[in-house]
């Protein structure tokens, strides 16, 4: 995000503003700008009486506009860094400081999961006095992009394949992500290629049985493979949790649901123009799509529907994980 690399490169050219409102549903922008401002704006040593941090569940408006109406002590800024405002009443009480704020303080809020109205005069008296921003969790098909791009900051080229299969496994934590990538870069010692054979030895994903594998025998229609994989998963429950299993998969077969759809409206070019998909994983769906038809795939979603429910023990008292994966891969490949 271009906002988000100029936030983070003004805060460490020290050029900072009097107000900060981060919100949205993606942690990752949010903490990563306020443990920044928290580590840049004072010294260690002016910390304990410049800087504070408020909950917004245990405090008040006025509890935020006196810390901030404070004058630092032989420091440079008064630093007020409000986590869980989404929790906090009234708010929007807070534009009597943030229309005069006090300059020589910093205020960081936090509002986690929700979205500011920016219509309202709190959020234009923020933009015009500070900085406000909106994150948005990115979607699945954007992962493998994001880590490449990540990687490349961290020094390291991280092939297409490597990408997918980190996003397939780690999820959309990007935090996760971006940690996994500095403990990589560490066992490299100097290396830079991150490819599928590093994914495998340091990130934690097994080679033969792993939640990509099983999605790829599933496309190949490949049952004895398939059946080997969840054979493994139920004797290893703990590292092959059905839930996230179910996660990949529906989001797989959603964005083939999408793709069978475009092709009975379109042509096949056009389809794949319209997915904007890079060709490695297009072929995926290419395939995929011979395998599965439209009506096919719209039950698969219904079979992974139920699944996810299962897991989470909702009308199933008995079905262990191997069952589960063992009932699930059957309908999907018959």
């Amino acid at each position: 995000m271009k906002w988000y690399e100029k936030l983070m490169q003004d805060i460490k050219n020290r050029q900072f503003l009097p107000i900060y409102l981060l919100d949205g549903d993606e942690p990752f922008y949010i903490d990563s700008v306020t443990d920044l401002l928290c580590e840049t704006i004072l010294d260690e040593s002016e910390r304990d009486f410049n800087q504070v941090v408020l909950y917004g569940g245990d405090i008040e408006v006025v509890d935020i506009i006196n810390n901030c109406r404070k004058y630092p002590m032989m420091a440079p800024y008064n630093v007020v860094v409000v986590k869980e405002a989404q929790n906090m009443k009234k708010l929007d009480e807070l534009i009597t400081y943030v229309s005069n704020p006090t300059l020589t303080t910093v205020l960081v809020i936090n509002y986690k999961h929700k979205k500011l109205d920016g219509k309202t005069k709190l959020a234009k008296d923020i933009s015009k006095n500070g900085w406000y921003f909106h994150t948005e969790k990115l979607r699945d098909y954007q992962l493998p992009e994001w880590i490449i791009a990540i990687g490349k900051k961290e020094g390291l080229v991280v092939a297409p394949k490597a990408a997918i299969l980190m996003a397939e496994f780690l999820g959309d934590d990007l935090s996760k992500i971006v940690n996994t990538l500095k403990k990589v870069q560490i066992v490299l010692k100097g290396e830079t290629l991150v490819d599928e054979k590093v994914v495998y030895d340091y990130v934690g994903v097994s080679k033969e049985y792993n939640f990509f594998e099983l999605q790829r025998a599933l496309i190949q229609k490949d049952v004895y493979k398939s059946n080997l994989i969840i054979l493994h998963f139920s004797k290893n429950e703990k590292n092959y949790n059905v839930i996230p299993a179910v996660a990949i998969l529906y989001g797989f077969f959603s964005k083939l649901l999408k793709y069978q759809f475009l092709r009975s409206k379109v042509s096949e070019p056009e389809a794949n123009k319209q997915m904007g998909l890079p060709p490695f994983m297009l072929k995926d769906f290419q395939l995929a799509a011979k395998h599965f038809p439209l009506n096919k795939v719209a039950k698969i979603i219904g079979y992974l529907k139920d699944a996810d429910l299962k897991a989470k023990g909702v009308h199933n008292s008995s079905l262990s994980s191997g069952e589960i994966y063992k009932e699930l891969v059957y309908k999907i490949l018959h």
